[in-house]
């Protein structure tokens, strides 16, 4: 029996058993069986939650490239690998082949390996999503660079910080880029973060919008004459299964991003094992997933996942909007997509258009609906279901995040029965568990507490890029010895898992995972802004927007206050990206604080979910009358 493919419910419970009570042969078995090894592993897992040490496959050697590549060649040579959907729908479609794949990494994988890009060194990726971009990050991984994919949304303010940190020396970005009806200056915001990164040697540019930009001489280079004069075959740096494949970064609730540090050989398995379980990708099944390349979806399941099983992914660069409500259903039918990984934001903000938009479309193709980012909301998933699957199609509602490396708890379509809201159960080798306050596992079903995970999978991050001790004291310190994931959940009678939400200050909008402090801090440095205090409330269509209580340093400020509330959105816009900016914002002359200074943000998530009912205890308020003053009114 093949530990690699669950077909029917009664194997997932022989699977899950057999991963829990033996994790490490479990884990032998389907890395030997399903993966091309330079040497093989003397141990499948060494871990001390305590410390937050974990190696997976220690000892092995590994290319994850050849895996994605090399060895689906003879097979699979002439197999589209990479569709690419431009954004303008009168652009025709590209097909890339995986013969073509390899002597396009090959040729990227050649230049930085010319141009002094060496194993280990840190690689900034800012592109569009254009085939460029996957040729860009299998290339770093084939020499052994650290790619760092920095989403082509993020603001210079933003991307300085990533690059920063990480000391990176190359940054690939594009003239420009498309969304929608908007051409996007990404060589414009590079060159503005730049000023401001003393690490930067060299930046190469790939052409897509042909607009005028500035190249600076002696950093600046455009990418395709070095290509055209690059071989078209490679010869993979053989990796450790320990050494770094890439950092992501993710929003904490305090201080800078996190940078996740993601091995390569745990990974590898991780998310290639998710991908064929969650999809049930069959040989000649087209599968999109609509996320961008600069989150960990895009990695796990647009990349890595797809590759790793020889599947033929869409990469999309458009928007579900342009040039009509129609596109992903356009798209879906145009190339017969079989399954299809969108946001229940985009759901929810298609589902409120007219019916009609997904109706005259014939969607045929579909065997595989799935979500990810957030809880999908009863309302959209029957919508999902109903229009888009014609309840034919199951619906996966993927529960993970940037830290697990992939799909953590889900259904597995036509094996788990769903259930509406609920991610249902986990994947084999997951072991989550409910905590309760007083730091105790709570035992049973139909029970509340926050999720951890108790044992250490593959596909985990292994720290944060150099501040292992901030990844210890956000993940591992709050219930020591497990994983906390930050997520509140509840566990039905069955055992179905539904997350309940963020117990820290990080609010999902629209699946992206936002920091409230660093929006604070850019809001805090508008001149008029003495303090500032930014809380989630839910939404129709990003399912959670941002309301920021924001304290003048003259409260009687005489300035049109929609002024300054445009003035403020636009400082979050340049600080952070404009995924970011409040949808609601209400001046106070204070803010519900403890005697030790600490904000009361449950008081503050309450108003602006419009909830008066019960505030709570209040007794520790430095300032119990300005609730008051907060609810009764935007002053």
């Amino acid at each position: 029996m093949s530990y690699y493919k669950i077909d029917d419910l009664e194997q997932y419970f022989k699977h899950y058993k057999k991963s829990v009570r033996e994790p490490r042969k479990f884990w032998d078995k389907i890395a030997d069986e399903n993966f091309t090894w330079y040497q093989k592993w003397d141990k499948v897992v060494e871990f001390d939650m305590q410390t937050a040490d974990v190696k997976w496959f220690l000892n092995a050697k590994v290319n994850i490239t050849k895996n994605c590549i090399d060895r689906h060649l003879a097979k699979r040579g002439e197999k589209t690998a990479i569709i690419f959907e431009p954004n303008n729908p009168k652009e025709e479609a590209r097909h890339i082949t995986y013969n073509e794949l390899y002597e396009q990494v090959s040729k990227w994988a050649n230049v930085l390996r010319e141009q002094g890009v060496k194993k280990g060194d840190r690689v900034c990726i800012y592109l569009p999503m254009i085939p460029e971009l996957a040729f860009a990050v299998l290339a770093c991984a084939r020499i052994g660079a650290v790619h760092s994919v920095i989403f082509a949304g993020f603001s210079a303010s933003a991307v300085s910080t990533r690059v920063n940190d990480l000391e990176s020396k190359v940054i690939i970005t594009a003239d420009g880029g498309y969304r929608g009806s908007k051409s996007i200056d990404l060589k414009g915001i590079i060159d503005e973060a730049l000023e401001k990164t003393p690490s930067v040697e060299k930046v190469f540019v790939v052409k897509r919008t042909n607009s005028e930009i500035t190249m600076k001489p002696g950093r600046d280079q455009w990418i395709q004459p070095l290509l055209d004069d690059a071989l078209n075959n490679n010869v993979a740096e053989i990796m450790d299964a320990e050494d770094p494949l890439f950092i992501l970064y993710t929003s904490g609730s305090t201080g800078k991003p996190k940078g996740m540090l993601h091995t390569t050989a745990g990974y590898m398995v991780y998310s290639a094992y998710t991908f064929k379980n969650i999809f049930q990708y069959e040989e000649n099944d087209v599968y999109w997933c609509t996320a961008d390349i600069g989150w960990i979806t895009g990695h796990s399941y647009i990349l890595y996942g797809p590759l790793l099983n020889g599947a033929t992914t869409v990469i999309f660069e458009g928007v579900p909007s342009y040039p009509d409500f129609g596109r992903f259903w356009e798209v879906i039918d145009k190339h017969k997509v079989s399954q299809f990984y969108t946001s229940p934001t985009a759901i929810r903000s298609l589902a409120k258009e007219n019916s009609e938009w997904v109706d005259k479309y014939k969607l045929t193709s579909l065997k595989v609906l799935a979500s990810v980012g957030e809880p999908i909301n009863e309302e959209a998933w029957h919508w999902y279901n109903d229009h888009v699957g014609k309840k034919k199609a199951p619906i996966a509602d993927t529960w993970w995040q940037t830290e697990t490396g992939g799909i953590m708890i889900s259904p597995i379509p036509f094996v788990t029965p769903t259930k509406p809201t609920y991610a249902t159960l986990p994947l084999p080798g997951v072991q989550p568990v409910l905590m309760d306050e007083k730091r105790n596992e709570i035992e049973g079903n139909q029970v509340v507490g926050s999720l951890c995970i108790k044992f250490p999978w593959p596909g985990m991050a292994r720290t944060i890029w150099g501040d292992h001790q901030r990844f210890v004291d956000t993940y591992f310190s709050t219930f020591p010895g497990k994983y906390f994931t930050g997520d509140g959940a509840l566990r039905d009678e069955v055992g179905y898992y539904r997350i309940t939400g963020r117990v820290d200050d990080v609010v999902i909008v629209s699946g992206h995972n936002l920091g409230t402090a660093p929006i604070e801090d850019a809001i805090n440095e508008h001149p008029a802004v003495a303090e500032s205090a930014i809380v989630g409330f839910p939404h129709a269509v990003k399912g959670n927007a941002l309301y920021g209580f924001i304290i003048l340093k003259e409260f009687g400020e005489t300035r049109d206050r929609d002024n300054l509330s445009n003035e403020i959105n636009q400082f979050i816009s340049s600080h952070i990206g404009p995924i970011a900016k409040l949808d609601k914002i209400q001046f106070v002359s204070g803010l519900p604080k403890t005697r030790s200074g600490k904000i009361m943000r449950r008081i503050l998530r309450k108003i602006a979910e419009g909830d008066f009912s019960n505030f709570g205890d209040t007794s520790t308020l430095l300032n119990p009358e300005i609730v008051d003053e907060i609810k009764n009114g935007k002053l």
